[in-house]
């Protein structure tokens, strides 16, 4: 596994009193439970992991930083595609239709948001309207010639299908690098970018 934590990485190990003094109580209560946490993108210092914790409903959401010497578990979004749903959800039989066309790819891809965690954790926090959220990693360029079936692929699905690639750069959607805009929006640990290419940090404006 890569060394470092990457977005989307969850991480275990985070203590309530790690959270600063005026956390909201669910925030306390999910680390008290053993939860983890997500990391988020930001620029912080050595020793620090941006993370995000979430709660049982979606405006429960709240950003804190774990010291990297409290990580005891981590999984990435890859790793989760070997776990087995804990229920019958559109989420997750669109994720078993699509495994063997996004494995035939030669990718390394992995599964984030709601239907990730569930499957990290087995708590219900995907339902029956969920999206599938989706991370494509694209360490060398993905030609927009090839994004575009790509999207394709995910289209007309028992659930909205949102891939993500993960750049060198930062996070892009497929949906966006597939269209026909010039600049894309690219997420970096220094905030939103547009750029004309997520692979040449260059050209970032």
């Amino acid at each position: 596994m890569h060394d470092t934590p990457r977005p989307h990485d969850l991480l275990w190990g985070m203590r309530p009193e790690q959270l600063p003094a005026d956390a909201p109580a669910w925030a306390v209560a999910v680390l008290a439970a053993g939860q983890p946490v997500v990391v988020r993108r930001a620029r912080v210092a050595a020793g620090l992991v941006a993370v995000g914790l979430r709660g049982a409903t979606r405006d429960q959401r709240l950003a804190a930083l774990m010291p990297v010497e409290e990580i005891g578990h981590r999984l990435a979004p890859e790793d989760l595609l070997a776990r087995q749903a804990s229920e019958d959800l559109p989420v997750f039989r669109v994720l078993a239709e699509l495994r063997p066309l996004l494995d035939a790819l030669g990718y390394v891809w992995g599964v984030t948001g709601s239907a990730g965690f569930q499957l990290a954790t087995g708590l219900p926090t995907a339902h029956p309207d969920s999206d599938l959220d989706l991370l494509l990693r694209t360490e060398h360029p993905l030609p927009r010639s090839e994004a575009r079936p790509l999207l394709q692929l995910l289209e007309r699905r028992a659930c909205r299908v949102d891939l993500q690639l993960e750049t060198p750069l930062g996070g892009v959607a497929l949906r966006e690098w597939a269209g026909d805009g010039a600049r894309v929006l690219v997420k970096t640990a220094d905030g939103p970018r547009l750029v004309g290419d997520p692979w040449q940090a260059e050209r970032a404006a």
